[in-house]
């Protein structure tokens, strides 16, 4: 149970008969919580609340463990850490089954994750820190500083078969980080010596130019694709900044936000703080191993691959951190990473009305977040506005402007489209709101679409 509740639950309000009335005593109660929070809040250095204090439930937040633990009791996730908050401050952490289930190692609240996509908002509220040193336009380009991609062609197929054609327009910034470039045709359109060319080499920079010389999936602009696009992201945070990406997101996002438990590799010291993967298996989906820890000393995907598309480690505070950082309007604790406004241009749609089949129907992309727009769509219970993304082996985060909340998941499963995981962390969050803000100001939004 969420920690505030768990206190308040043993502490005897018949302690209090001195106090005049229930009323009173009720707030005695609160502020005892509220102190106990604050010396937990030191050494978690994470800014606990009580969640009636925040306009929530705390019997009513109940539901969202419990929603988890159903998972883990049916042996379809080995354990998750999940992480609610509200005002700035968080109302729910909580930690549940196994970090490692053959080992018998309980799940905890400093657990390591890889996050998968989760990287990609991270890397592209890095270029976006570029964007506004003046380096460059969402308009301009991507071939200014990756020439080597300037004479791309656009494969098509129609009546007279399969052909190349010269693009309507440049790939753009604005195509890259909202992933409407194209640039992932369709392997069964290339030529076998251009298929030989799709796997990845052991440098984000060897990858990219060795496809430099195959076609668009589509006019960039024309569509949405999920893909290699945030790849293209990292190599220009490299261009433009002139240092190694991981040099560069640690010293101007992971250093200022205080994300001490965020690298593309883990260090040996930490290293048993990773969750260990599962995959589910056999006709119930029930799961088993996968991977260990031990998978965390390399890189990912190559010796030397440092990209954007996945490749990151983190814990749920560190991600907490920046997400809290977004929805501040750019800044936290003091440290400001980026502009309110630029905050309102990256969480706005970029892709059109179509839906972003990643997520479901009712979600339209931002620049490096998936944008809900239709509530009556979407699965997710969420407000218009919020804006979210998820990793390939469970995790999500999302972050509700209109309710001044952050939901943050994680867990470690190779295919999950076969639980509600995610959407219960939305359904239980909202749920536990008592006093909601839908009809106040609130500080960041996205602009609307124009027709």
């Amino acid at each position: 149970m969420p920690i505030c509740q768990s206190w308040s639950a043993n502490i005897d309000l018949n302690r209090f008969n001195f106090c005049p009335s229930r009323q009173l005593r009720t707030k005695l109660t609160l502020t005892l919580c509220s102190l106990l929070l604050s010396a937990v809040s030191t050494a978690n250095d994470l800014p606990m609340a009580n969640p009636e204090s925040q306009g929530v439930s705390s019997e009513r937040l109940q539901r969202y463990p419990a929603a988890m633990q159903r998972y883990i009791d049916q042996d379809l996730l080995a354990g998750t850490v999940s992480l609610l908050a509200r005002n700035g401050k968080v109302i729910h952490l909580q930690s549940q089954g196994w970090k490692d289930k053959a080992s018998n190692t309980p799940m905890t609240d400093d657990s390591i994750f890889f996050i998968m996509s989760m990287t990609k908002p991270i890397v592209s509220a890095a270029l976006m820190m570029l964007y506004e040193e003046g380096h460059f336009l969402l308009t301009d380009p991507i071939s200014d500083w990756i020439p080597e991609i300037a004479d791309k062609q656009v494969i098509v197929k129609d009546e007279y078969g399969t052909h190349r054609v010269p693009p309507a327009r440049p790939v753009t910034f604005r195509h890259v980080l909202s992933h409407t470039a194209g640039l992932d045709p369709a392997a069964e359109l290339l030529s076998e010596e251009e298929r030989a060319l799709l796997p990845r080499l052991d440098s984000l920079e060897a990858t990219i130019q060795r496809r430099a010389s195959l076609p668009l999936a589509f006019h960039p602009g024309d569509a949405w694709q999920y893909g290699s696009s945030t790849d293209y992201v990292a190599l220009l945070v490299e261009r433009i900044s002139g240092e190694p990406l991981r040099d560069y997101l640690q010293r101007n996002i992971f250093d200022p936000l205080q994300m001490v438990d965020t690298f593309y590799v883990v260090p040996p010291e930490k290293r048993n703080r990773v969750a260990s993967v599962y995959s589910p298996t056999g006709p119930n989906q029930t799961i088993e191993f996968s991977r260990g820890p031990e998978y965390s000393d390399k890189p990912f995907f190559g010796a030397e691959y440092y990209g954007g598309t996945a490749g990151l480690f983190s814990t749920i505070s560190d991600y907490w951190r920046f997400s809290q950082m977004l929805l501040n309007g750019g800044e936290f604790n003091g440290e400001r990473l980026l502009s309110p406004k630029t905050i309102n241009l990256m969480i706005s749609n970029h892709s059109g009305d179509g839906d972003i089949y990643v997520r479901g129907p009712g979600y339209n992309f931002g620049l490096g977040f998936g944008i809900l727009s239709d509530a009556g769509a979407a699965r997710d219970p969420l407000t218009p506005g919020t804006f979210t993304w998820g990793g390939a082996w469970g995790t999500i985060f999302w972050v509700d402007p209109v309710e001044n909340m952050i939901g943050i998941m994680m867990t470690q499963i190779t295919s999950y489209r076969h639980l509600n995981a995610r959407q219960d962390t939305g359904v239980t969050a909202m749920q536990a709101i008592v006093d909601s803000y839908s009809n106040k100001p609130y500080s960041v939004r996205g602009y609307p679409l124009l027709d």
